[in-house]
């Protein structure tokens, strides 16, 4: 079955019965179930924070999307990282993750090293050889890296990641928040989780934040789900309702997004207040080819470097379509400094390990039309 038939049809794939015939996953949105009014049924339910059948429906949906074993959605996208770091390190451990990271990865695993004493090794995985030398080196649990990178745009080669992982007995983990299953499956190129963050493009409309993390173990789906209970971590139905109402569109907004993006990143190119654009979808990208290999769609975020940051303050300020708004994915277009909101909690040096100036601005283009969209950002740097 093609990801768009089932995305369309997630009530009849859900594997979450439903007697009514709804049109849609119904909302769950109860704390505890009466187990007296469930005798008969396969599943019994008793309280929402352990198991809630909207939940589970769009867990099922998830775990199918990425062909993997199961699927623990959380209430926010750092919240599934922090239960993938939970299920896979003890205090003491080492983490290698790819250095232009997401910011709330970062921030999160400095917290890490203050509670419990794990290590990170921030490395540049396009350069794998190097990379292979680092961890025979040190003693490393997981793998971890975005593909693309926020905000540099990088294109990794997960299959050469995942046999890299393979070879050394590492556990690889693939944060999938940029591309989404309708662009690629990560377990599919050999990785051992995908998390992503359903706050963006899954759901598309911004009005929810939330996580999922799928694994391809059984064993490691049972202790990832026991952790979220444990630990609180689960998404609220109401929550899951709302990302679900995203699921059947996915694939075809990204791609008018890729497409307005492509137009938008080729305009930028020819404009003289713009020293560079990183976006995959440029044939110039130096990781062009295998983007277009290992993604069905390139997801519709780049990011620029101004002349100068009063340039950049420009742009920001005076457009009009372009929300000064974290996070990225939805259908209103978007704007940012890293530096200032999604990357604030980069050290100064780390910001420039990555190439992140104050003159950076990332950009995510929404389903406005592209046309409007140019004309606002020539306006605003005019």
């Amino acid at each position: 079955m093609k990801l768009e038939t089932l995305l369309a049809n997630i009530v009849h794939y859900c594997d979450v019965p439903d007697d009514k015939g709804s049109s849609h996953i119904p909302i769950y949105n109860t704390a505890t179930f009466d187990l007296k009014r469930q005798q008969g049924n396969e599943k019994i339910y008793d309280y929402s924070r352990s198991d809630n059948p909207t939940r589970n429906a769009v867990e099922t949906i998830f775990s199918k999307a990425e062909s993997g074993a199961g699927c623990t959605c959380t209430n926010t996208g750092v919240s599934a990282l922090a239960l993938l770091f939970d299920a896979t390190l003890r205090a003491g451990d080492s983490v290698l993750v790819e250095k232009d990271c997401y910011g709330g990865t970062y921030r999160l695993l400095s917290v890490l090293k203050e509670k419990n004493n794990i290590q990170t090794r921030y490395v540049d995985f396009l350069n794998l050889d190097e990379v292979e030398q680092i961890i025979t080196q040190g003693d490393f649990k997981l793998i971890l890296c975005e593909s693309p990178t926020n905000p540099g745009m990088k294109i990794l080669d997960l299959a050469a990641i995942a046999a890299l992982a393979k070879k050394y007995g590492i556990l690889f983990a693939v944060d999938n928040s940029l591309a989404t299953f309708a662009s690629q499956k990560p377990l599919s190129f050999g990785a051992d989780f995908s998390v992503f963050s359903t706050t963006k493009f899954v759901s598309g409309h911004g009005s929810v934040t939330a996580g999922a993390l799928v694994s391809k173990d059984p064993s490691m789906v049972k202790k990832i789900k026991y952790l979220s209970n444990a630990e609180g971590r689960a998404q609220s139905p109401f929550d899951a309702f709302l990302v679900s109402l995203g699921l059947p569109t996915l694939p075809y907004r990204m791609r008018i997004q890729e497409q307005s993006a492509l137009k938008i990143a080729m305009f930028l190119k020819t404009h003289p207040a713009v020293v560079q654009v990183k976006f995959p979808g440029l044939p110039d990208h130096p990781q062009y080819e295998l983007a277009k290999r290992q993604m069905l769609i390139i997801p519709a975020v780049s990011s620029l470097n101004l002349v100068s940051k009063a340039k950049a303050d420009q742009l920001i300020r005076y457009t009009n379509l372009f929300g000064e708004k974290a996070s990225f994915g939805t259908s209103d277009s978007r704007m940012e400094i890293p530096s200032k909101m999604s990357h604030a909690s980069f050290s100064e040096a780390d910001l420039a390990e990555i190439g992140l100036t104050k003159s950076t601005v990332r950009i995510s283009v929404g389903l406005e039309d592209t046309l409007d969209l140019i004309d606002d950002i020539t306006n605003a740097l005019t």
